[in-house]
């Protein structure tokens, strides 16, 4: 991921789809560090919601044996852009669970890189997107494993939600081997509501309206599942969900 203090193009992978002249005041993004010895645990909620336009540039250091869990809550009514960058010691374990609400005009994005450098390490992203009107949202990841990281175990889960054929959805789940021995996927998919799932709902008495936010509530919080502040972001995400339905 880029750091230098040299503006950014669309040149640059990570910037592909940025919204370049909201980040422009926001220029440069200070880092966040984070860094957990060997055997050390650790968590962290992030919530945008606000009106404001925000970037973050988070570095996650794991020693061996060190496991930390971020979930992330992407649903400003501005840009919001949080790119994370972890590098996993032997045996180290990463979670990011991460959902994006995007209405009209809305862009939203999530990029990291997941570098596993010592052996037996283990990362999983699970990343909801929802996006309406004109939304935009964006994941871009990658899962580096460097060569000697044996028995590495990533996966990536990426899956985002179009309400209407005006939204835009931007994934690019990535993964770049150099051992051997390992177990990496990818899943990602973009799509719309099951029509027969709401139409079974409506066969039962639920409005269209309420049966479309419960639907898009299941879905968004398979992102937080497991978070030790779960409720407080599913709160959250179903006030923004309900600016969004």
């Amino acid at each position: 991921m880029s750091q230098a203090l040299a503006f950014p193009t669309r040149g640059q992978e990570d910037f592909r789809y940025a919204d370049l002249a909201a980040l422009e005041p926001l220029w440069p993004v200070a880092q966040q560090r984070i860094v957990l010895a060997a055997g050390e645990r650790g968590a962290e909620a992030v919530i945008h919601t606000g009106s404001e336009a925000v970037a973050r540039d988070i570095v996650i250091e794991l020693g061996a044996g060190a496991s930390f869990a971020l979930h992330l809550l992407n649903a400003g009514q501005g840009y919001g852009r949080f790119a994370v960058q972890v590098t996993l010691g032997e045996g180290a374990e990463f979670t990011l669970g991460a959902a994006q609400l995007a209405g009209s005009g809305q862009v939203l994005e999530v990029v990291t890189q997941v570098t596993h450098a010592g052996r037996d390490a283990v990362s999983r992203q699970v990343v909801r997107s929802v996006a309406g009107g004109k939304g935009t949202v964006n994941y871009l990841g990658k899962v580096r494993v460097e060569p000697g990281a044996d028995g590495t175990d990533g996966e990536q889960s990426v899956r985002a939600m179009l309400l209407d054929r005006s939204a835009t959805a931007n994934n690019r789940p990535e993964l770049e081997i150099y051992a051997d021995d390992v177990k990496c996927a990818h899943g990602c998919a973009v799509g719309e509501l099951d029509a027969n799932a709401l139409f079974y709902m409506a066969q039962r008495g639920l409005p269209p309206e309420e049966a479309k936010k419960l639907m898009l509530q299941a879905f968004v919080a398979q992102a937080f599942v497991g978070a030790d502040q779960e409720e407080v972001l599913l709160e959250a995400a179903l006030a923004a969900l309900g600016k969004l339905v």
